[in-house]
């Protein structure tokens, strides 16, 4: 569950991040469309990242070092 849950959060950023470069391409400079869909994605790492570290404090996932 948890990975599914960080692997969801991931395909939402990487989703975001797209849609931001197709609205660029696409949008006419009036359009805030581009600015939504970087800031959606700048806010979905950053709880990605809050996620994790809580999850790591309280023990629900543990880290290992390079060499495993």
């Amino acid at each position: 569950m948890k990975t599914l849950l960080i692997v969801g959060f991931l395909i939402l950023i990487l989703w975001n991040l797209g849609a931001g470069l197709y609205y660029m391409l696409v949008d006419k400079s009036e359009s805030k469309r581009t600015v939504n869909a970087l800031t959606r994605r700048v806010a979905l790492s950053i709880a990605l990242i809050v996620m994790v570290v809580i999850a790591a404090k309280m023990g629900w996932i543990q880290f290992h070092g390079i060499n495993g």
